[in-house]
């Protein structure tokens, strides 16, 4: 948890800078304020049926307003966070598997499987592959059970007539840069960059399924993303009057 305040600090304030530089402030200030005189009229006209309708459209379009001078710098935000968020996630939301816990072992080719043959498992002395191949025709996926048995930081391979290709596995406790699936497809690897893309072939992705990973702080347990945003939240909140930013 302690590493994750200080990125969540400097989120807040790289959110409050780029709507400070990238926004209408002006616009902004004028849109809340048309906003509260908005809530205001409904207080005050609650006898009169047709200004309260008519505050209520009000009220609507300046929302509409407002979350419309608010499009440009979120479109900006948008692509650094995902791609930090998917490297936060391979840190703090997958905890790594366990001792004497099974899992599965699932691939995902691409072409369909009744044409090929199944490909085979390898792993280190630390993991025990329980099942045969299962072939799931339809979905073009073969899985497998593994048990890891001691802590161990390998790599899986995955053994078909053309070659072999791997999968890194992450056994024992502590924080772990995890990859629960390594792809071989560009838009895929947006969403899982841990680990290199697959080689040209016939598997598209490879997956390990990891437990989720909770952080404990204050007699809580929550998922990384809520204290990131609640951190973050508190930080532009912060900040925004030192910049002098309407947000």
């Amino acid at each position: 948890m302690p590493t994750l305040i200080p990125i969540a600090l400097l989120i807040g304030a790289a959110t409050v800078w780029v709507f400070g530089h990238t926004s209408n402030q002006k616009a902004i200030q004028a849109a809340k304020r048309r906003v509260k005189c908005r809530l205001y009229e409904m207080r005050l006209f609650t006898d009169e049926p047709a200004l309260i309708w008519k505050a209520q459209a009000g009220l609507l379009s300046a929302n509409v307003h407002y979350i419309g001078l608010m499009l440009v710098p979120a479109a900006i935000l948008t692509v650094p966070m995902v791609l930090l968020f998917t490297h936060l996630e391979a840190w703090y939301g997958l905890a790594p598997l366990l001792p004497g816990c099974q899992t599965l072992v699932t691939v995902q080719m691409k072409t369909p499987l009744d044409t090929s043959p199944s490909p085979i498992l390898a792993g280190p002395a630390e993991i025990a592959v329980e099942t045969p191949p299962v072939r799931a025709i339809g979905e073009r996926q073969v899985s497998w059970r593994i048990r890891p048995k001691a802590p161990v930081s390998s790599v899986l391979r995955i053994v078909l007539p053309s070659g072999a290709v791997e999968k890194t596995i992450k056994v024992g406790a502590g924080l772990h840069y995890i990859s629960d699936r390594r792809v071989s497809g560009l838009w895929d690897f947006i969403w899982h960059p841990v680990e290199s893309r697959l080689p040209a072939g016939n598997i598209d992705w490879i997956e390990i399924r990891y437990p989720t990973a909770t952080m404990h702080w204050l007699g809580l347990y929550l998922h990384w993303l809520v204290w990131l945003v609640l951190f973050s939240m508190l930080s532009a909140l912060l900040l925004k009057g030192r910049f002098g930013v309407t947000l």
